[in-house]
């Protein structure tokens, strides 16, 4: 009802992007300092007086105490993947409004509660992932169910995520540069904040700055340099060299790499959206999409589905994703110096992320909406639905200026990056003083992306080796010590040839489709375990926050996985030419979907005897 209210009376939610901003980020930091406050108070309470597993299970190579900031950009960076800029793009085919909305009160009321009781979980469990705490707090069947789960999802993510760094970095040496010079930065600082200066973060922040904004503007000048040909590479050599580069973040100490990397590449991330966020404040400009679209009912250029449940699983980061229960429960946990530090990474991280998702739905809302639709559907199928397009008062537009300024061709460049690129240089080139810089700010925004998603290649491949080795260890028990060489080398050797080969063979297209209901299914499975825990510590009166967001992505993602289903897997499975991707998605959604049931199954009359009392609480 209060959709159709809005939808009813949308010409008065037209707006300037000014208050939009300002407000949202009003809202989430009141959500941090009162909700927050609360959820770990009464929920997923913390105890400061105990030894976390960092300090408990050192091992100097996984399990390493990590400064707060270090530690916060390091899960920023994991989490903070294609999904919070290219998601609130795609959606925007629904209107503005219906984004934001979720994205507003999703990352508070669902994505952020998620990532917080899933970290205090771990944290609680010696660092452990998601698997072993089901099978702690629920039962084996569950844990063995949770793995399948996890395997499949990292794999599949990786993979497509990896396939849209390549795409970005193919033939741009700029990218190229920039992005392999963060890696000996991050090892020096490194070095220095954990072995020659250690503890002096704020000498190897600053060194790192200086070097990150350094290569940014060099980078630059390399297209056009002797050295350019040193950067160019192909989708297969790229597609290698970061196969390469993911198997190194694995393998080495996570002080050495892993971390110092995903806190230089954090804190460039937040400055470039700190500085969007101010440059909409100046600019305020108009938010040109309509509060809401006839695309509502279906048949979308870009998401051919209904608003429910399809806007959901395309924002999926901006405001929830089970993959982050990953992060939560794979390298963070393990790196915590106390538990009060949970609320700032967590809860805090989840927060940032919403509102870079609204800023990227900002960005791209504030191109005329002829405009956004030019880019994002193909060229071949522009021209059956302009008509359309005319229909609903999209008329004007300004896309060959707009090339022009850019210096590229940016018709038909689906998938979303594009138009995100050419809405945030639209933004930034109309600063005072930077109207020139349009097509520097483009390509500044194409490479931005590429490192924004990279970050969660690394520590995604390092999460699939903790859970490859605890589920071998359990056949030969030397897995289970996570800095046993060996099983390292194996774990994280086998995960990066999983999600290369599906790049490296163009076989990734195959099952990508099915990712975003897996995805947000496996954030179901992650507040169902968040669930037990809660109550399994005598909470039950406070298990609503756990128990409402999964209700809500639960049934969203399985309707969204049933339409996939009778509308594209099993039309696909009919036709010769379709039939090997549709029995792979159909085959793969099913299989989570079973999962999802199985958990529940599992879990709920654990629930209903706590609630009844039969059941003694786990001490906190």
């Amino acid at each position: 009802m209060f959709i159709l209210f809005l939808q009813s009376h949308a010409s008065i939610f037209q707006m300037n992007a000014m208050p939009v901003v300002i407000g949202s980020i009003v809202l989430f930091a009141i959500a941090y300092r009162l909700y927050f406050s609360f959820v770990a108070a009464k929920v997923a309470v913390r105890n400061d007086l105990v030894q976390t597993p960092a300090y408990r299970l050192y091992d100097g190579q996984n399990y390493y105490p990590m400064n707060k900031w270090v530690l916060f950009g390091h899960h920023f960076a994991a989490i903070a993947g294609a999904g919070p800029l290219v998601g609130p793009v795609l959606a925007a085919q629904f209107g503005f409004m219906p984004g934001f909305l979720w994205m507003l009160i999703g990352a508070v009321m669902a994505g952020a509660v998620h990532d917080f009781v899933i970290l205090t979980a771990s944290v609680q469990h010696d660092g452990k992932s998601l698997a072993a705490i089901a099978k702690a707090e629920i039962n084996r069947i569950s844990g063995a169910t949770t793995s399948f789960a996890i395997i499949l999802i990292i794999v599949v993510a990786l993979a497509g995520l990896g396939l849209v760094v390549v795409n970005a970095l193919a033939e741009s040496s700029w990218g190229t540069f920039t992005i392999a010079s963060t890696i000996p930065i991050a090892i020096i600082m490194g070095m220095w904040m954990f072995r020659i200066r250690k503890g002096k973060t704020l000498e190897a922040t600053i060194f790192g700055v200086v070097m990150l904004i350094t290569v940014v503007i060099a980078g630059r000048y390399i297209p056009d340099s002797r050295f350019a040909d040193w950067f160019l590479f192909d989708h297969k050599t790229l597609t290698i060299l970061i196969a390469v580069y993911g198997f190194l973040a694995s393998v080495l100490p996570v002080w050495l790499l892993l971390s110092p990397r995903d806190y230089l590449s954090s804190i460039m991330k937040i400055s470039v959206i700190a500085l969007l966020a101010v440059g909409l404040i100046i600019v305020a400009p108009e938010i040109k999409m309509p509060a809401f679209t006839d695309f509502n009912k279906g048949g979308g250029p870009i998401i051919p589905g209904r608003l429910f449940p399809y806007l959901f699983i395309t924002i999926a980061c901006g405001a929830i994703s089970g993959f982050h229960s990953l992060v939560s429960s794979g390298t963070t946990p393990k790196m915590i110096m106390k538990e009060s530090d949970i609320k700032p990474i967590a809860a805090g991280a989840m927060l940032v992320e919403g509102a870079v998702s609204i800023m990227a739905l900002i960005a791209a809302t504030s191109l005329l909406p002829l405009d956004y639709f030019q880019i994002n559907v193909p060229v071949e199928k522009l021209q059956a639905v302009l008509p359309g397009l005319h229909e609903m008062g999209f008329t004007e537009s300004n896309l060959e200026q707009l090339s022009a300024s850019v210096g590229e061709k940016i018709a038909g460049r689906t998938g979303g990056a594009v138009s995100l690129g050419v809405g945030m240089a639209y933004i930034f080139s109309s600063i005072p003083g930077m109207n020139h810089l349009m097509s520097y700010w483009y390509h500044f925004a194409i490479m931005f992306e590429a490192l924004f998603i990279l970050t969660t290649i690394d520590a995604g491949t390092r999460i699939g080796r903790f859970v490859l080795q605890e589920t071998f260890g359990k056949v030969y028990k030397p897995f289970l010590k996570t800095n046993w060489l060996p099983g390292n080398l194996i774990t994280s050797g086998i995960i990066v040839i999983a999600w290369g080969y599906f790049i490296y063979t163009g076989t990734v297209a195959t099952i990508w489709p099915m990712f975003g209901t897996a995805n947000q299914l496996l954030a179901t499975i992650a507040l169902a375990i968040g669930t037990s825990f809660i109550i399994n510590r005598g909470r039950v009166k406070y298990a609503w926050v756990t128990i409402l967001p999964m209700i809500f992505v639960g049934v969203t993602t399985l309707t969204a996985a049933f339409l996939n289903i009778k509308n594209i897997y099993l039309p696909q499975v009919h036709v010769k030419e379709t039939l090997v991707p549709g029995v792979i998605n159909l085959a793969l959604t099913v299989a989570i979907i079973i999962c999802v049931f199985i958990i529940l199954f599992n879990a709920i009359p654990g629930w209903i005897r706590a609630i009844s009392g039969k059941s003694v609480p786990i001490n906190a």
